[in-house]
């Protein structure tokens, strides 16, 4: 089979290796396809602490695809059977996965592409968040990740204020129910805009979902007195700080919403399957850019990027 290796930073190439055989409580994914993670951008760009060249579809954890072999002692699932899968060599043609981490996907997504990793960790992050009906909540960021939290969050009845820099999100946040949309540029600004449409509260919940510093202290000061502050961004190039002066005397409630827990992971991707097979949520408005896997550079470079118009970038074998 063909497999993509970071060969090096912002290197790429394809190798052909044995197709992998499943062991006991393993599944074989056939690959249609896999979403590219911002958390993948730091193994591509040459962060320190990576070693090259990667294994063969490391790191690509967001497949779908058809399970084709299935190891010793595994039940419920059968060959030909659609699923999302919670693996970690996705950039690839084929990939093993342990058979509680793959979530079947009904007759009705036939044919969609499902990243299911990503839009799994949404509903972990929207549920961690506490969301309840007339709400004020702010999301500071809309990529693929805000946009589907303010079509969840708009969803239960609260109201959504979207932050983004680029006009393109700004119009996706809009089109996924947010009631205000307001262009990340000026700090006091923002803090200003946000204080006059809560009447000089401070919002209830505020989401950060870029992942830099800059991001992380407006979202602080956009928080109310015993507000929430829901980490989602991925601060993964370096250390942070954090205004704890502010964050203690306003009581915050901080929550840090990735999840490490493979049952927690899967638990969401079923949510987000329930999500999008009943048309709650439909997220292909999102998957703004697909690439084969000999592209991978390019999904890559346009996720370093992110031009006016990109969201979410596909790698389809």
């Amino acid at each position: 089979m063909r497999a993509v290796i970071i060969a090096g930073p912002k290197q790429t190439d394809i190798e052909h290796v044995t197709i992998p055989e499943p062991g006991p409580g393993e599944v074989r994914v056939r690959l249609e396809g896999s979403g590219v993670c911002g958390s993948n951008l730091p193994a591509w760009q040459g962060r320190p602490w990576f070693q090259y060249p990667t294994e063969p579809g490391s790191p690509g954890h967001e497949g779908w695809g058809t399970v084709d072999a299935i190891g010793n002692g595994v039940t419920g699932l059968t060959i030909g059977d659609r699923v999302a899968a919670l693996s970690h060599r996705a950039f690839a043609e084929y990939d093993i996965a342990t058979a509680d981490t793959v979530v079947p996907l009904p007759d009705n997504l036939s044919g969609r592409y499902f990243p299911g990793e990503p839009l799994g960790c949404a509903v972990n992050i929207y549920r961690r968040s506490g969301i309840e009906a007339g709400q004020s909540v702010v999301i500071v960021g809309i990529g693929f990740l805000g946009a589907i939290l303010t079509r969840l969050i708009s969803r239960a009845g609260a109201r959504v204020i979207a932050i983004s820099r680029r006009p393109f999100a700004l119009q996706i946040a809009q089109e996924m129910g947010a009631d205000v949309t307001l262009p990340l540029d000026d700090h006091h600004r923002i803090v200003r805009d946000v204080q006059q449409l809560t009447r000089g509260q401070g919002a209830d919940r505020v989401i950060e979902a870029v992942g830099s510093q800059w991001p992380l202290d407006l979202a602080g000061e956009l928080t109310r007195v015993r507000g929430r502050l829901i980490i989602a961004g991925y601060h993964q190039d370096g250390p942070r700080q954090i205004n704890m002066q502010l964050w203690n005397w306003r009581g915050l409630d901080v929550v840090n919403a990735h999840e490490r827990e493979a049952s927690v992971y899967i638990d969401g991707i079923r949510g987000a399957v329930e999500a999008v097979a009943s048309g709650v949520l439909n997220p292909s408005r999102l998957y703004t850019h697909t690439f084969p896997l000999d592209q991978l550079d390019q999904a890559f470079a346009i996720m370093e990027e992110r031009p006016n118009g990109f969201l979410k970038a596909l790698v389809l074998p």
